[in-house]
């Protein structure tokens, strides 16, 4: 057996037989975040509670105006994003659910019957597979509009994979939209081994430089964070063992675009029309792009290409092409308003 097979045999057995409900973690790393936005609040409502008591999730990795699209969710668990997001996407839509622990799919598939008939419809289906090989679970090149994650990635032996077949699954303009656990450094081998560190969501913790550079070397080279938390680790001996290491429930978007691996200034703005749903007065990119409805905003090249090129295009309109560049633009320094009270994180 290869560590990698073995990794992943530990985890199965983490989440389907030493977990039976959120109650059993031992720090925040899976139930960290803030109030979900109303609209998200109103659809887990309407998700069966057994679904819900089964959800170890770190953030709400579920973006806005989904509707009609064909979103796959990496390690669904029991399936609670997955009920929420079907309502979001409607009848038009669709949503795949991809675990590869079959404890958590039996809750999931358990329950299919209870959200059609609550629904009205049904657009969800679970598949077994490993998210390193989305070809297990039967996933086409390029057949998905948006890949969400909530707090699974930090959990494979294999990441580099993983996130290559994010891109290999998305559509051009598709959107990876993902919550997961980071470090302020390296987590070191031992820890990283650990079976319950891992579970826990903190021994396969990337570094953050480390996962920029994967997926610029992957070929997406400017990823945005939308929110950044810290990490309680409840629990004395984890506590004690980690040391100084830092970890944070980060929120982060990219997109299947080709960008450029810095902001660059080609003179252009953009305007945010008001017309998403759930957001009729500003519209969040990141965490230090707020677009307000009417007002004109300088953007750097790589933010005018995910607004324009992407599902997100019919809600805004960008002024200005590409024929002049002026140099570097500095997104950190107020070109656009922060969306949040976190420090100004660079675009790339």
């Amino acid at each position: 057996m290869t560590q990698h097979q073995h990794s992943l045999e530990a985890i199965q057995r983490y989440y389907g037989e030493v977990l039976k409900s959120s109650a059993d973690l031992q720090t925040s790393a899976c139930c960290i975040g803030a109030p979900p936005p109303s609209y998200i609040a109103e659809a887990l409502a309407n998700v069966h509670d057994e679904v819900q008591a089964r959800f170890y999730g770190c953030g709400s990795p579920i973006p806005l105006t989904l509707n009609g699209a064909h979103v796959l969710d990496l390690g669904c668990g029991a399936g609670r994003d997955c009920y929420v997001l079907s309502q979001l996407v409607g009848p038009e839509g669709s949503v795949i659910g991809v675990d590869m622990t079959e404890a958590q799919l039996a809750v999931a598939r358990k329950h299919r019957d209870y959200h059609a008939k609550k629904f009205g419809f049904a657009n969800v289906e679970f598949r077994e597979g490993y998210i390193e090989d989305l070809h297990t679970a039967r996933i086409a090149d390029e057949s998905v509009d948006v890949v969400v994650s909530n707090c699974v990635l930090n959990l494979s032996p294999d990441k580099e994979s993983v996130f290559k077949e994010i891109f290999r699954v998305l559509k051009p303009g598709g959107e990876l939209y993902f919550s997961d656990v980071f470090a302020d450094r390296r987590v070191p081998v031992e820890l990283a081994a650990d079976p319950i560190l891992r579970g826990e969501c903190l021994g396969g913790a990337l570094y953050w430089e480390d996962f920029r550079r994967l997926m610029a070397a992957i070929g997406c080279a400017d990823v945005r964070v939308i929110d950044r938390r810290r990490v309680a680790i409840n629990n004395p001996d984890i506590e004690h063992r980690t040391g100084l290491i830092e970890f944070n429930s980060v929120t982060v978007r990219a997109f299947k675009l080709d960008l450029e691996d810095r902001c660059e200034d080609y003179g252009q703005a953009a305007i945010y029309r008001g017309t998403i749903a759930g957001a009729p007065y500003a519209f969040d990119l990141d965490d230090h792009h707020r677009f307000f409805a009417g007002k004109v905003m300088p953007v750097c090249g790589n933010t005018a290409d995910m607004l324009a090129r992407s599902r997100y295009a019919p809600h805004f309109e960008i002024i200005g092409g590409t024929p002049v560049h002026y140099g570097l633009f500095d997104c950190a320094a107020g070109n656009a308003e922060p969306a949040n009270d976190a420090a100004p994180i660079k675009c790339c």
